[in-house]
């Protein structure tokens, strides 16, 4: 009688895959392809064959359960994006840092979100004094600058620029000017000095129920080759008037500037609870 070689009626699992075996069609093996462990199945007998390379099978086996790879991430808060040619890490941001495009338009980072950054905010001092000072908010790292103040106070402003070193310029070194609108009063003109010690923000006394507004720009105030000026709108209420404000100031000498110092001009308390501000920068 002939004999019919009916071959293997099922398929035999020959543990993970050894490069010096002499495999058959139907053995199923495991094997590490780089991080990935999956299962294969022999196709054309094989030895010293790795069942894949690359994520792509031999031409002599094919994947049965194909693995995945261990997620790269590591801390709560991480995501995984496609790098060069795998999935890859990529670490939480920040606080206050937005997901972003990089600069070379192939990647995901984080960084500063829209035109400007917040640098710093906060309130006047605590217990109450005649002055707060905004250090260490200028740098190379911004060009341009906004100050945002609400003082409420019957008081005017009066400011200073504080400069690389620390100190605080109050020679006679600045020269403002500005011009002004009051209603209830027929009295709207201009304001200006030269060579005075201090530069003026809001020029006329704002109130504790009603508090003077002021918005001043900056463009580059820590470069050693300019002089700091800065431009500013503001409001503010005096007695039964309401003010509207617009104003430039500058320090006629050329020097790194990292902050300001702002005053009142009366000597009225200025205090965590009557003073706020925001700094935001922006790059060109």
């Amino acid at each position: 009688m002939a004999t019919i070689d009916l071959g293997k009626i099922k398929q035999v699992f020959r543990g993970t895959y050894n490069n010096a075996t002499a495999y058959a069609v139907d053995d199923l093996v495991e094997f590490t392809d780089g991080s990935v462990t999956s299962t294969y199945i022999c196709t054309t007998a094989s030895t010293g064959n790795n069942p894949s390379s690359g994520g792509t099978a031999h031409a002599n086996w094919a994947y049965v359960a194909k693995g995945q790879n261990a997620s790269p991430t590591t801390t709560q808060g991480d995501i995984i994006v496609r790098g060069a040619s795998a999935d890859g890490r990529l670490a939480i941001g920040a606080a206050g840092k937005a997901l972003k495009v990089n600069s070379s338009a192939n990647g995901l980072e984080y960084g500063d979100a829209g035109a400007w950054t917040v640098i710093a905010s906060g309130s006047g001092p605590n217990p109450a004094s005649t002055s707060v000072s905004i250090d260490n908010i200028f740098s190379d790292t911004y060009q341009f600058y906004k100050i945002f103040y609400s003082f409420a106070q019957d008081d005017w402003v009066k400011g200073r620029y504080i400069k690389a070193d620390g100190s605080i310029e109050s020679g006679n070194v600045y020269v403002w000017t500005g011009q002004y609108s009051r209603q209830n009063a027929d009295d709207d003109g201009d304001y200006g000095s030269t060579n005075a010690n201090y530069a003026v923000y809001g020029y006329w006394d704002a109130a504790d129920d009603n508090p003077g507004y002021c918005e001043i720009s900056f463009y580059h105030p820590y470069s050693s080759s300019k002089e700091t000026s800065d431009f500013i709108n503001a409001q503010m209420t005096s007695v039964s008037r309401v003010v509207w404000q617009s104003g430039m100031n500058c320090n006629m000498n050329a020097y790194s500037v990292r902050g300001i110092q702002f005053l009142s001009a009366n000597g009225d308390s200025v205090s965590s609870t009557n003073f706020k501000y925001l700094v935001l920068g922006a790059k060109i």
